[in-house]
């Protein structure tokens, strides 16, 4: 009876790498194709240090979302600010029956009017911040702080009358609706409103979003442990050097990709993610004001750790890895964490420094 050729391959299964596969063979056959060959080359195992590194996917955009709400009187909406202008403290973000709205600084919404006599509240310390700001106290007489007192009022005046207001029409109020509050200011967007359509209170005018730049990216949530608020990391954008950042905000709620599902499966978790944002520093010339990014985030750092390629990684049938050693034989390893940007992992078991692995040829 002629021997039965057998072939075993074994795929790199990495979770970053390419797979290679390797033929063993017991003897030729008659029947059985030789395996094609895979060129190899030898790396050493070293001791080193190790960034464990996360690598996602992004784009580069602005921060925040913001919508703006008329809270004044109805009317007719007779001016709006257009896309893609920058509205300031200060600035007029629309007009409601040619009455101006303007944008002031700050987390706490107006919620009704500023005049002298009000009750006291965090709203009262967040208008004189801006009103100072905006240099209308000159001779440092308000006091910043929860109580609108005359010297606020004047301040006021003071504001009223750089509008170009008479004087007899000047009153150190401000109702509700002639201010609105946001964190940052303001780049438009989109003007749900058209001009001249009337609007209430309530009604969305313009939408938009903070100036500052950032690079928001979708986490795996699998990887949600190994990045912080606070870890540093570098940023990939077309025909740049990468550039360092810092990631500043985790989201709390995971979402799902669209498509990751049929219509009557359930989401995949594994497909589920977390927006990251990430803030940097962008060269003055950068002309992009859109664009795919990649996020390299750096994690823990492990010294004098057993490092080898990721490439040299075999799957085993069963589960786990193993490595062909530079003489042919093939040994079990453990893993540690894994080095994207170098392309090495930690080797917990099963090497020892000094040893050559295969790997593919480059």
């Amino acid at each position: 009876m002629s021997r039965r050729a057998v072939a075993i391959a074994i795929a790199v299964t990495a979770p970053l790498a390419a797979g290679v596969a390797y033929a063993v063979h017991a003897g030729p056959g008659p029947s059985t194709p030789a395996a094609a060959e895979v060129a190899t080359g030898t790396a050493e195992v070293t001791r080193g240090t190790l960034e464990q590194t996360v690598q996602i996917a992004g784009e580069l955009g602005y921060t925040g979302s913001y919508r703006v709400d008329h809270q004044g009187p109805p009317g007719l909406l007779t001016a709006s600010a257009a896309p893609g202008a920058t509205i300031g403290r200060g600035g007029i973000l629309f007009r409601v029956s040619d009455d101006p709205v303007r944008l002031l600084l700050g987390a706490v919404p107006a919620y009704r009017d500023f005049r002298y006599g009000m009750s006291d509240g965090p709203d009262v310390r967040q208008l004189e911040r801006n009103l100072v700001a905006l240099g209308l106290d000159p001779d440092r007489e308000m006091t910043v702080d929860r109580h609108f007192s005359a010297a606020t009022a004047r301040a006021v005046r003071r504001w009223e009358a750089s509008w170009g207001r008479e004087s007899w029409q000047r009153t150190g109020r401000l109702t509700l609706g002639q201010v609105i509050f946001l964190p940052t200011p303001l780049r438009v967007l989109t003007q749900p409103a058209r001009v001249g359509a009337a609007v209430g209170a309530g009604t969305g005018v313009l939408t938009g979003t903070s100036t500052s730049r950032a690079v928001i990216a979708q986490l795996p949530v699998a990887d949600r442990g190994g990045v912080h608020v606070g870890d540093r990391v570098e940023v990939g954008l077309p025909d740049t050097e990468p550039i360092r950042g810092r990631v500043t905000q985790i989201g709390q709620v995971a979402s799902t990709p669209p498509g990751t599902a049929g219509p009557d499966q359930p989401p995949d978790p594994d497909a589920a993610t977390v927006p990251v944002t990430v803030t940097l520093a962008l060269p003055r010339d950068l002309s992009l004001s859109q664009a795919p990014a990649t996020v390299d985030v750096v994690g823990r750092t492990r010294d004098h750790v057993l490092l080898a390629p990721i490439a040299a990684l075999l799957a085993r049938p069963g589960g786990g890895y193993q490595v062909r050693l530079a003489g042919g034989a093939l040994t079990e390893v453990r893993l540690g964490a894994f080095d994207e940007s170098s392309g090495r992992v930690e080797i917990e078991t099963g090497l020892t420094e000094g040893q050559s692995v295969e790997v593919p040829a480059a």
